[in-house]
């Protein structure tokens, strides 16, 4: 299969970046489309011209690196789909496939497609955990936790951090991940403890970082590569209000 890409370069933050037109040919379509740029990388090295830089890790839809904007969608035209799981047979022969970087102030770019998403670590460090004393552990067995409790905890949990909520929002926010981080603690009994403190520090932090306002346009549930629901938004919002 043959590709017209047209990529984002921009050699820091402190640069303006455009568009760069690349062709890229026989690429099978099985190839996935982080291996495509890896190919096209290849290409420009042996060129003597600068690679593109993106994000990327453990290639498995698992750690949420493979950050890039793909003709307007966060991780391309598939739902429920990160970057790195998504394939060139998505894509028509002869296709031309806009590739940016995830865009939003608190995620500033550090070259070409690779930005900076340290403000989400900032705010589960600000209270994303557990506290927990040192000694003996109590019997999990003894513990009941009921089955919608579990599920939803889950659902919440399955949060892989990239950052397409944000990039999909048209305020920039981090409304989606933040309360994601705070329900999935908060529908455990292990959570429930440091709960009022928790939800004060994250959503403080996630307001300080410059991250927007939640407005209820739903495009974080449609873009997220987990599908989780904005009614972890709504819990997040009822708790920190009580």
């Amino acid at each position: 299969m043959n590709f017209k890409l047209k990529i984002w370069r921009q050699a820091n933050s402190r640069e303006k970046g455009k568009m760069v037109d690349y062709d890229v040919k026989d690429i099978s379509p099985d190839t996935s489309f982080l291996e495509m740029l890896d190919q096209l990388n290849e290409t420009l090295i042996l060129r003597g011209e600068s690679p593109i830089s993106f994000d990327h890790d453990c290639r498995e839809g698992i750690c949420g690196q493979c950050s890039l904007f793909i003709n307007g969608r966060a991780h391309g035209p598939l739902d429920q789909t990160s970057t790195c799981q998504l394939h060139m047979r998505s894509f028509k022969e002869g296709q031309t496939i806009y590739v940016e970087p995830f865009r939003a102030g608190p995620f500033p770019i550090r070259k070409d497609l690779s930005v900076d998403r340290k403000a989400l670590d900032k705010i589960i460090a600000s209270g994303g955990y557990i506290s927990v004393s040192t000694g003996q552990a109590p019997e999990a067995n003894q513990t009941r936790i009921s089955s919608e409790a579990v599920e939803q905890a889950f659902d919440a949990a399955s949060c892989i951090g990239c950052g397409a909520c944000v990039a999909s929002c048209k305020n920039g926010s981090a409304a989606l991940f933040t309360a994601a981080k705070i329900s999935h603690l908060y529908r455990l009994p292990q959570g429930k403890i440091e709960h009022k403190k928790r939800i004060q520090q994250m959503v403080q932090t996630m307001d300080n970082l410059g991250f927007g306002a939640c407005s209820n346009t739903g495009a974080c549930e449609v873009e997220c590569p987990q599908g989780i629901s904005i009614a972890h938004i709504a819990l997040m919002n009822r708790e920190f209000w009580k």
